[in-house]
């Protein structure tokens, strides 16, 4: 997830559970090839963290393979997750992101050839994407039995569509549907399913009920890093654990805030890595209290945070012994707006799935906002 999934949010969660597949910050192709100062900051992993798995976005094959191959040459990356999900209009409007699987040339283009550079290096090749643009106009069964052809590790459905943003509930019959067609097609590539995973037990649920053999956590890890180790557990067969003490929840916030300060460290210009961890930490705050009985001025006070002094002070200000209020578990958190009338290109309805077009966005005046 883009500003959130970073170097630092990545160590705490692998903190409560080592050894899972934490994805950093989906980047641009062409940003990667050109070096982009900000894209490296992003792109950065800690010393110990294996694997070291990268989201790229991208529209050109050519570009989207040559970054590929670079980061795979430069021995950067353990895995490499295409992204077709991102929803944010001026990434669709030229065609991009989750626009990209309404045209299927392009769409295997792309996969084919980031398969390909990654080929030489060992690198698996996955991809996640949406349902489609809206109900009238779904691709994700075809988008999953092109990725399958072309070679990529697994697929990853978010089971909304462009149109459905992040409203609604996520419609676990898709993941369902995706995994008959593959199976009915011979592919026996790994289906992972996303889409409303707020407690541990979601997962199960999806699992027993789409066949899918993984899930993909989005907005339910937001002030929920633990969140994986409860997954890691109930998959084992044991039972979910009880909510987290706000004093639990405190020395989480800290340990991130101190995180995201290191992190930054280095990548300021104009202000220091405090200064850029505590203003980008102040949503954060608001999802680890979100649930938690904490009253609407000191969450104001958590939003306004300027120094790392000034945040443990408040931190200390908490009920250690507070638990979430009933509910609170599955209060949403992250991206809530929606529906949308998907932004397209001038006439991209007019020729729906047309195979032929391998017409490219232009991916340097698109930057993604979103992991969809």
């Amino acid at each position: 997830m883009a500003g959130v999934t970073n170097r630092a949010f990545r160590s705490i969660c692998r903190s409560f559970a080592p050894g899972l597949v934490y994805v950093n910050e989906m980047v641009m192709a062409t940003a990667v090839l050109h070096r982009n100062p900000k894209t490296e900051t992003m792109m950065a992993f800690g010393d110990d963290e294996q694997p070291r798995s990268l989201q790229v976005y991208g529209s050109d094959p050519a570009d989207l393979a040559r970054a590929v191959s670079q980061l795979c040459d430069e021995g950067r990356v353990d895995h490499i997750d295409l992204n077709f999900g991102c929803p944010a209009a001026k990434v669709t409007r030229r065609g991009g992101g989750a626009a990209v699987p309404a045209r299927p040339a392009l769409l295997r283009a792309i996969v084919r050839g980031a398969v390909s550079a990654a080929a030489p290096y060992g690198v698996p090749v996955t991809a996640k994407f949406r349902m489609g643009i809206d109900d009238d106009w779904r691709t994700d069964v075809r988008t999953g039995l092109i990725c399958a052809d072309e070679g990529a590790h697994w697929v990853a459905l978010h089971a909304r569509t462009v149109a459905q943003h992040y409203a609604g509930d996520a419609r676990w019959t898709a993941i369902a549907e995706l995994r008959a067609a593959l199976d009915d097609a011979g592919h026996d590539i790994p289906v992972l399913g996303n889409g409303d995973i707020w407690e541990a037990t979601d997962a199960v649920a999806m699992m027993d009920a789409t066949g899918c053999d993984g899930v993909v956590i989005g907005r339910g890890c937001l002030g929920r890093p633990w969140l994986f180790l409860d997954l890691a557990t109930v998959l084992s067969g044991g039972d979910p654990p009880p909510s987290r003490t706000l004093g639990e929840v405190a020395a989480t916030m800290s340990a991130h805030a101190r995180a995201l300060v290191e992190h930054f460290d280095g990548a300021a210009v104009r202000s220091t890595g405090e200064d850029l961890a505590m203003r980008d930490f102040r949503k954060h705050s608001g999802w680890y209290l979100s649930g938690y009985p904490v009253g609407p001025e000191m969450r104001r006070r958590f939003s306004m945070v300027k120094t790392l002094s000034e945040f443990e002070d408040l931190l200390g200000q908490l009920d250690p012994q507070a638990r979430l209020v009933d509910g609170g578990e599955r209060i949403r958190r992250g991206h809530t707006n929606g529906p949308i009338r998907p932004a397209l290109p001038e006439g991209f309805r007019d020729a729906p799935d047309a195979d032929s077009d391998m017409s490219i966005p232009d991916d340097d005046r698109a930057m993604a906002v979103s992991g969809g």
